[in-house]
């Protein structure tokens, strides 16, 4: 399983898993772009590259689920596939360097509901039998 959502009054909430951090990482990304598209049904014609930092996992994690939608908000970018993630963590800080496979939009990808922002609220990454993230976002 790579994510499952969970109850929540007022805004989503999902759990996402992973044998690896970084899988983990990729599982919430395509948690939160299943609450606006059908990212199964996206073809891969485009890559973007990414790095991304932040000074703890927490940040690390908002700030890369952040940058997702930012490309959908502002290039049209919609996401299929996370590849070749890496996390590099470091007393100063972490860096996450990934390339993201998509499209872009069109009336072939029908769109539903809208993410309006990754929250830090009941956010958790924890390493038990395998990694676990669970996030709560602003719909």
């Amino acid at each position: 399983m790579r994510y499952r959502f969970m109850p929540h009054t007022g805004d989503a909430k999902f759990q996402a898993f992973g044998e690896s951090l970084e899988e983990a990482f990729s599982n919430a990304a395509l948690a939160l772009v299943s609450l606006m598209w059908d990212w199964k049904k996206v073809q891969k014609k485009r890559k973007i590259s990414v790095k991304i930092e932040g000074k703890d996992l927490p940040q690390l994690l908002v700030n890369f689920l952040e940058e997702v939608l930012f490309l959908f908000e502002s290039r049209s970018f919609l996401l299929n596939a996370v590849e070749g993630m890496q996390i590099k963590q470091r007393d100063e800080g972490n860096r996450l360097t990934t390339d993201l496979r998509g499209d872009d939009y069109s009336s072939k990808y029908p769109t539903f509901g809208e993410v309006k922002a990754v929250t830090y609220h009941d956010l958790k990454i924890e390493k038990r039998q395998h990694y676990f993230i669970q996030v709560v976002v602003d719909v």
